[in-house]
Parts: structure tokens; C-alpha cells; sequence
């Protein structure tokens, strides 16, 4: 199988790792960084379980190829606070209780940073929008939306 040499930056640190070109970049995250936070779900870009960062821009890490991540920015989950530290996002939904099984939070927590960080005072439809790639089987979706709206808010 064909590998390539891949340099991008990752959650902040520059990287270099070595993975095979037919390889996503939800396998380049979970497999070859070991990092678990982000979630695969479907595995065909409907439910954004994987939504990650790449420059900037929310994206389905499984229908994304590793090598098309070169020289880029990588944001996952794990970059955007500490148990001590929490990101806004992450204690709203906590406050707000917009977290159930917490499969999909992640995925919309990344989406909802890449529209406040474009937006910072969406509307309701305008936080919909933004959220719509992400698909949530517990939560109804009203907390998640009160959660944005309260970082927003802030």
C-alpha cells in the first residue's frame, strides 16, 4: 500500500506521522494520534459524530482523506479545555443540561465553535443552521440550542 509523509498541525503541536493515502482523517485521528474524543458514527458524513476542525472550518472526518489535512490545522475535541479548564461550550452544555449519552457532543460542540467563532451572536435559525450536520438521538436538540445561545450571550 502506498504511505505518505503527512505534516499538519494538530490541537497545536506540529505533526509528522506516516499513514496510507486511501486512510481518512477520522483513522488518522482515532487510530494514528490515539486521540478518542472524536466519535465515528456513521461513517458516511450524516451524522457528525466526527466533526472536527481544519482550518478552521467544521468538517465530517470521515469523509475527509488524512493527506488532504497536509500543512493544515487540525482541532479535535481534546483541544478545547481541561477538566479544570473548561471551554464556554463545554460548561454550557453542561449547565444546561445539553448533554445525554454524549456520543454526539463532541461533534456538536466543534460545529457550534466553528459558527460562534464565524458568528458571534447567531440567531436561533442561524444556530439550527449551523448545528444541522450534527444529529443527536437523546437530547431533542432544544438544550444543545440554549447552550449556544448562552455562550453566545457571554
Amino acid at each position: 500500500m502506498a504511505q505518505t509523509i503527512l505534516s499538519l498541525t494538530v490541537n497545536g503541536r506540529p505533526t509528522v506521522v506516516q499513514i496510507e493515502e486511501f486512510r481518512t482523517l477520522l483513522y488518522l485521528i482515532r487510530e494514528v494520534l490515539g486521540l478518542k474524543g472524536t466519535k465515528e458514527g456513521c461513517g458516511e458524513g450524516v451524522c457528525g459524530a466526527c466533526t472536527v476542525l481544519l482550518d478552521g472550518q467544521a468538517v465530517n472526518a470521515c469523509l475527509v482523506l488524512a493527506v488532504q489535512a497536509e500543512g493544515k490545522n487540525l482541532i479535535t475535541i481534546e483541544d478545547l479545555g481541561t477538566e479544570e479548564n473548561l471551554h464556554p461550550l463545554q460548561k454550557a452544555f453542561i449547565e444546561v443540561g445539553a448533554v445525554q449519552c454524549g456520543y454526539c457532543t463532541p461533534g456538536m460542540i466543534l460545529s457550534a465553535k466553528a459558527l460562534l467563532d464565524k458568528n458571534h451572536n447567531p440567531s436561533e435559525k442561524e444556530i439550527r443552521r449551523g448545528l444541522s450536520g450534527n444529529l443527536c438521538r437523546c437530547t431533542g436538540y432544544q438544550k444543545i440550542i440554549e447552550a449556544v445561545k448562552l455562550v453566545a450571550k457571554d
